[in-house]
C-alpha cells in the first residue's frame, strides 16, 4: 500500500514556493539601483513589476486547468522553470541593457511563473485539510505576504555586495532550487483520504460532517451568480488595499506628519500585518465561515476607510491601517477556501485562476484612480472616502451570495452544510 504523505510537509512545501514567488513584491529594491545604472524612469522600471503582475493574474486565469489536468507536481514544476528563469533571464537583460528583456523575462515568463505557482499548491491543500481548509490556505498564502519581508534584506546585501547582474542570477537560482524540491513533494491526497482520527470523530459525533454547496467544474461555476459575487468581493478588497498600499507612505506624512523615515518604517511593519492577517483571519474563517468573514472584512474597512481622513492621532492612524492590511491579507487566503466551500474541489485550482483575474483588475484600478483623486482634488482624503462607499457596495454583495447559498442549500436539502464530505477527495 502506498504510503501517506504528511500534510503538514505539503504545507510547507506551498509555504516553500509561496515565498519564492512573493518576493516579486520586494521588487522595488531593484527600482533606484536600475534608474541609477541605466537612466531608465521610475515608469519605465516599474512596469516590470505591473507586467509580472498583469501575466499572474492571465496566466492563473487560462493555466488553472492544466494545474487540474497534470497535478500540483508537475504544475509546480513548470512554475519554477518559467519564475526561476524570469529572474535568472533578468539578469541577462541587466547584462545586455535591455528594457523589453527585462519585460520579457522577469515580467512576462516571471509573471507566468507566479500565476501558476500560486494556484497550484493551494488547489491542494484544501483537499488535504477538509478539517482545517481555512488554516490551510492561510498557511501557504501567508508565504506570500511575508515573502517581501524576507526577500527585502537580502536583495539590498546582494545589490550591494555583487551587484544587479549577478543578484538576479542567485536569486533566479535560489528560488529554481526551492520551488523544485517543494514541488516534489506536491502530490493530491488519494481518494477517500482523511486525517488520522478525524473518521473516528465523525463517527462519535465529536465533529460535525460538512459538506459543499456543489461539485462543479470551472466552466460551471462561471455560469453562476455566485462566481461574480466572489469577483467581486476580492476585487473591491483588493482595489481598496492595493490603493492604500500604494498611498500609505504620503498619506502618512501629509496627513499625520510623519517624517519620510518615520513613514517608510510604518510601510515595513504594516507589511507584517498583512501577511498575519493571511493566517489568522483564514483561521477565524473555519470556525465562523468564511461568509461571515468577508461580511466582517467590509463592514470594518468600510467604517475605517470613512474615518481616516479625519483622523489626526498618529497611533489610531497606525492601529487602523494595521486592521485594513490585515483585512487585505485576510481576503486573499480565505477565497481559495470559500471557493471550495461554495464550488467544491473538482476543479479548485481552475476557478481560483479565474476569480484571481479579480487581482490583476484591482492591481490596475486602485493605485491609478488613487493617483489620479490626489493629482484632481491635492489630497488622498476624497478617494478614501470613495473607498468606503466601495465597501458599501461590497457589503451589500456579500448579503446577496449569502442569500444565494441558502437559496441552494435549501434547494438541495443541505442547509446547514458548509464544507465539503470529509470523506470525498478529488
Amino acid at each position: 500500500m502506498k504510503k501517506t504523505k504528511n500534510r503538514w510537509l505539503i504545507a510547507a512545501s506551498a509555504v516553500g514556493i509561496h515565498i519564492s514567488i512573493g518576493s516579486v513584491y520586494a521588487w522595488s529594491n531593484f527600482t533606484n539601483p536600475l534608474i541609477e545604472q541605466f537612466g531608465w524612469s521610475t515608469s519605465q522600471v516599474q512596469l516590470t513589476f505591473s507586467i509580472a503582475i498583469l501575466f499572474l493574474g492571465l496566466s492563473a486565469a487560462f493555466l488553472g486547468h492544466f494545474v487540474e489536468k497534470y497535478g500540483p507536481r508537475k504544475a509546480g514544476l513548470f512554475a519554477a522553470i518559467c519564475f526561476g528563469t524570469g529572474v535568472i533571464g533578468a539578469g541577462f537583460a541587466v547584462s545586455a541593457s535591455s528594457l523589453p528583456l527585462l519585460y520579457l523575462f522577469y515580467g512576462v515568463l516571471g509573471g507566468i511563473g507566479l500565476g501558476v505557482g500560486y494556484i497550484s499548491p493551494v488547489s491542494t491543500l484544501v483537499k488535504w485539510f477538509p478539517d482545517r481548509r481555512g488554516l490551510a490556505t492561510g498557511l501557504a498564502i501567508m508565504g506570500f505576504g511575508f515573502a517581501a519581508a524576507i526577500s527585502s534584506p537580502i536583495m539590498e546585501a546582494l545589490i550591494t555586495s555583487v551587484g544587479l547582474k549577478n543578484t538576479f542570477f542567485i536569486l533566479g537560482t535560489a528560488y529554481f532550487i526551492i520551488m523544485v524540491l517543494s514541488s516534489l513533494y506536491l502530490e493530491k491526497p488519494e481518494e477517500g483520504w482523511v486525517p488520522a482520527g478525524f473518521k473516528a470523530k465523525l463517527e462519535s459525533g465529536k465533529v460535525e460532517a460538512k459538506q459543499d454547496l456543489a461539485q462543479l467544474t470551472a466552466n460551471e461555476a462561471v455560469k453562476t451568480k455566485r462566481f461574480y459575487y466572489l469577483w467581486l468581493m476580492l476585487f473591491i478588497n483588493v482595489t481598496c488595499g492595493i490603493a492604500i498600499l500604494s498611498a500609505a507612505k504620503p498619506l502618512a506624512i501629509e496627513s499625520i506628519g510623519m517624517t519620510t523615515v518615520q513613514a517608510a518604517a510604518l510601510v515595513g511593519v504594516l507589511g507584517l500585518f498583512n501577511g498575519a492577517g493571511r493566517l489568522g483571519w483564514a483561521s477565524i474563517s473555519d470556525y465562523i465561515g468564511r461568509q461571515h468573514t468577508y461580511t466582517a472584512f467590509f463592514v470594518i474597512q468600510l467604517a475605517l476607510f470613512a474615518l481616516l481622513p479625519f483622523t489626526t492621532n498618529a497611533i489610531i492612524f497606525q492601529v487602523m491601517l494595521a486592521v485594513i492590511y490585515t483585512c487585505y491579507g485576510g481576503g486573499f487566503a480565505c477565497i481559495p477556501a470559500y471557493i471550495g466551500d461554495i464550488f467544491g474541489t473538482k476543479q479548485l485550482g481552475a476557478i481560483h485562476g479565474y476569480i484571481l483575474t479579480a487581482w490583476s483588475a484591482a492591481g490596475i484600478a486602485g493605485p491609478m484612480f488613487a493617483a489620479w483623486m490626489k493629482d484632481t482634488t491635492g489630497s488622498y482624503e476624497s478617494s478614501l472616502l470613495f473607498f468606503a462607499g466601495l465597501f458599501a457596495v461590497a457589503f451589500i454583495i456579500s448579503l446577496l451570495i449569502k442569500a444565494d447559498i441558502k437559496k441552494v442549500r435549501a434547494r438541495n436539502g443541505v442547509e446547514n452544510k458548509k464544507m465539503p464530505e470529509p470523506l470525498k477527495s478529488v
